[in-house]
């Protein structure tokens, strides 16, 4: 994996790639505003010339497939980000309320890959094809209901509809979800039993597996709008092609605290293998919340369950494209900051305020890797 960070202009720009012998190739982008005292517009024009300048100048070759924004107040921001990105028509778009928290107003996650061919869908997802392969992204899906349950039942029950119109189930193709709670302390509960119970219909139980995922703090720009769900699934996987991460001599199994994901997935394709790790925290092997209070402790026992997780996917940090990280106390930033800085210099992260789904939990992280490898029974990515 190369990395590389520089300024463009006024924004900072971190990036990695990946490429294995003339296959597809993987950038992750992450761009950060860095005028603290301009207006939103400003930091938004900054962040979108510096993803286009380094698009012109080093990724000409390539195809942005997601972006996610990341911002201070959606309700007054999020409407200028859907205008100006629907003008460019690239890729499936996620925007949520997750102020950055080195002081701006918006930062930027893409990610591009080469040689592939993409396509809007009438059902609102974004088929990225290559191959034996339509990689499937949805972004920013909202349902209208009075409750963070019902919403979260709907979502979940359209997303199951628009699968079969692609000839998959979220059983046998989706590989990872996010939900974005506004509220997160009050109504993960609801956004948890909907999903249960969803989930005990289409073949995911305790017996079978779940989906790697993140449920988080998040808002969206309607108030009235309790969850918000990311999705990407992958048509044209083979059994035994996708695996799941447990770590068990740091983690328990999610459904024994009543929740119903996965803390890991990878799949193999023919030159690489790619790794999902949901939002992890600092928790043991029996579900307790390890150094209550003490933030730069639980950022070490974070590290270690990523780290356990990754290594039971054969990868490394060494490995890891790009890093979020969600801090439930803004006064936390500096000395997570500092943590970061020190491991992990050259990776692409972006730091947002987002409360994690227990209170005890001060910090959260979540990461893509992706590691070489040659398996001539399967096709390429």
């Amino acid at each position: 994996m190369e990395r590389n960070s520089s300024w463009i202009g006024a924004a900072r720009v971190e990036w990695s790639h990946f490429e294995n012998g003339g296959g597809v190739e993987e950038y992750h982008l992450m761009i950060h505003a860095t005028d603290t005292e301009a207006s939103f517009a400003r930091q938004l024009e900054q962040v979108m010339e510096a993803y286009t300048l380094l698009y012109m100048q080093e990724l000409k070759e390539a195809v942005c497939v997601f972006k996610r924004y990341f911002l201070s107040d959606a309700a007054n921001q999020a409407d200028r980000v859907w205008a100006a990105e629907m003008e460019r028509g690239s890729g499936a778009l996620s925007v949520v309320e997750q102020p950055p928290l080195d002081g701006t107003k918006v930062a930027l996650w893409a990610y591009l890959l080469t040689g592939v061919r993409t396509r809007a869908l009438g059902n609102g997802l974004y088929a990225v094809e290559h191959g034996a392969y339509r990689h499937l992204w949805g972004g920013s899906d909202w349902a209208s209901a009075t409750t963070a349950e019902y919403q979260t039942r709907l979502l979940l029950n359209g997303y199951v509809m628009r699968l079969a119109e692609e000839d998959c189930t979220l059983a046998d193709n989706c590989l990872r979800t996010w939900f974005f709670v506004q509220n997160v302390d009050v109504n993960y509960a609801g956004v948890v039993k909907a999903r249960n119970e969803v989930f005990a219909t289409q073949r995911l139980t305790p017996d079978t597996h779940f989906i790697a995922s993140t449920g988080i703090g998040g808002r969206h720009a309607d108030a009235r709008v309790y969850v918000q769900m990311d999705t990407y699934a992958v048509a044209g996987l083979r059994p035994g092609q996708v695996g799941f991460l447990y770590a068990p001599t740091h983690l328990n199994p999610t459904y024994e605290y009543g929740v119903s994901f996965e803390r890991g997935t990878f799949v193999d394709y023919g030159d690489r293998r790619q790794v999902f790790i949901s939002g992890t925290a600092s928790i043991n092997n029996r579900g307790e919340v390890m150094y209550p209070g003490d933030v730069r402790q639980q950022t070490q026992r974070m590290w270690e369950n990523v780290e356990a997780l990754l290594a039971e996917a054969g990868c490394t940090f060494a490995d890891v494209g790009h890093c979020m990280v969600y801090l439930r106390d803004m006064a936390d930033y500096a000395v997570v900051r500092d943590l970061f800085d020190r491991r992990f210099p050259q990776w692409p992260v972006v730091m947002v305020h987002a409360p994690v789904c227990r209170p005890g939990w001060l910090i959260e992280m979540e990461c893509m890797a992706v590691r070489p490898q040659v398996m001539e029974t399967v096709h390429d990515f």
